[in-house]
């Protein structure tokens, strides 16, 4: 009798325990992954989600500027020389040189967002290794790296890449590689503070003890944990470095006429702020705008990835 209602017994408590399981399955699979959680948090950020879109949108226009431009954004029309903005054929109106300043502010963007993305992932990359390199190894290495670091970061950032570009010659390259090299202590400290403070940890001694190597362990254990800041920072850093290499082109260092970018646009309309303000002003709304709408991603972001505000 025992025996029987033993299994009479375990019998009903099997269809319960599946229930159980299932519901707990159903619950870790509403759990959802980081990288859902971190989209579901930042979309709730209605100014980091329109920054995001007006950025695609950016993006878009300028990956398609052979087929949306109305006009070739070097052609010369004199004719149409400070044409306002409405004139026929010209809608945003034309610069000093009748050239169509909305053709020129469509491949204006591919230059300044191609100059400002590969400039931080060559900022990013480069500081990465040095700051993984520094945090980790420690000792005296770590001393000479980061006393280089600090008298990089002892100069003011655009004195710097200017210093940087006019070593190395004007143009658009040698532009993007100065701000790019302005940019790595920047990385190179935010890793090496994540690494210092994670190198101690429990996951980090465990992996030690099973015998993984260094590089393993940098690669699998630490510079995972590094993504979030790192991702932040390089959002907010794309904002700078369109300014600089904008400011860079507005000097004459940086890319060179007769470039559509959006830097050389606001120097050759500078002489004319009284008579046609149109020609400096659209280029400059224009890297306002990416800016700020990078900013607001950016902060998005921060507040998406912070583990403080996931409850």
């Amino acid at each position: 009798m025992d025996s029987e209602h033993i299994r009479n017994t375990q019998s009903s408590g099997a269809p319960a325990q599946a229930t159980h399981r299932a519901k707990t399955a159903k619950l870790v699979g509403q759990g959802h992954s980081p990288i859902w959680e971190t989209l579901s948090r930042l979309q709730r950020d209605y100014a980091a989600v329109a920054g995001a879109v007006f950025l695609l949108l950016v993006a878009a226009v300028s990956l398609l500027a052979p087929v949306i431009a109305p006009q070739d954004p070097i052609k010369i029309t004199l004719s149409q020389r400070l044409a306002p903005p409405g004139a026929p054929g010209y809608p945003l109106g034309a610069d000093e040189l009748g050239r169509d300043i909305l053709s020129r502010l469509i491949w204006g963007g591919r230059v300044s967002l191609l100059v400002g993305f590969s400039a931080v992932m060559v900022a990013m990359v480069s500081g990465v290794v040095v700051g993984l390199v520094a945090g980790y190894s420690g000792g005296r290495l770590d001393a000479v790296i980061m006393r280089f670091i600090d008298i990089l970061m002892a100069f003011p950032a655009f004195l710097l890449a200017i210093t940087i570009v006019a070593s190395l010659g004007p143009g658009l390259f040698n532009a993007m590689l100065a701000v790019s090299i302005v940019g790595i202590p920047y990385y190179a400290r935010i890793i090496r503070g994540n690494v210092l403070s994670l190198r101690e940890q429990e996951f980090v001694q465990a992996a030690r003890v099973i015998g993984a190597n260094d590089v393993r362990i940098v690669t699998r254990h630490i510079l995972p944990n590094t993504l979030a800041p790192l991702i932040v920072a390089a959002t907010l850093d794309v904002g700078w470095m369109i300014m600089t290499a904008a400011g860079l082109s507005f000097l004459g260092l940086g890319a060179q006429p007769p470039t559509a970018e959006w830097g050389v646009m606001l120097s050759g309309g500078r002489q004319f702020l009284r008579n046609a303000p149109h020609v400096s002003v659209l280029p400059g709304l224009a890297i306002f705008l990416v800016v700020l709408a990078l900013n607001f991603l950016g902060d998005g972001l921060r507040d998406a990835l912070d583990p403080r505000l996931r409850q």
